[in-house]
């Protein structure tokens, strides 16, 4: 099902995904960063209370509403008539690559939580390497977007 009326709309909506991807993005790269900082210092400390409130307005004000707004901007794209061949692979590939993106987004939140009780029982390694996760599901929705192989 498409919407015509959304066509003349096309690049408005599209320049607005982008930017909302953009935000959302530079939250999911740098929440995990902050985890691994507060793997650092002591729990209760004056560092620790500080961390928790950076996480937390990281969390509520930039990459929870740049995430909604992403996927409200994509399903309008969806909705407007000639973007998506419900038949190309490339579609199917980016949307499971979208939707792995939105639970580890969840992952984000639940982990603040652990930190915010002080109940955080994973390394700094871990953090470490959990920050890798958006990029690679970045460079899949990239290629299949821009390069549709498929």
């Amino acid at each position: 099902m498409t919407l015509a009326a959304l066509s003349p709309f096309y690049h408005w909506i599209k320049a607005f995904h982008v930017m909302s991807v953009i935000a959302w993005m530079a939250g999911m790269f740098y929440l995990p960063r902050l985890y691994v900082y507060h793997c650092q210092v002591p729990v209760g400390s004056a560092a620790s209370e500080l961390f928790k409130v950076m996480e937390h307005r990281l969390l509520r004000y930039i990459i929870n509403p740049a995430m909604i707004v992403t996927w409200l901007f994509g399903i309008l794209l969806i909705l407007t008539p000639g973007v998506i061949d419900w038949h190309a692979g490339w579609w199917h590939v980016k949307f499971t690559a979208v939707i792995l993106m939105s639970a580890y987004h969840g992952f984000l939140s639940r982990w603040r939580r652990d930190f915010l009780h002080d109940r955080n029982q994973r390394s700094e390694r871990f953090y470490r390497i959990a920050n890798e996760i958006p990029t690679v599901l970045m460079i899949v929705i990239v290629i299949m977007v821009i390069v549709r192989p498929f």
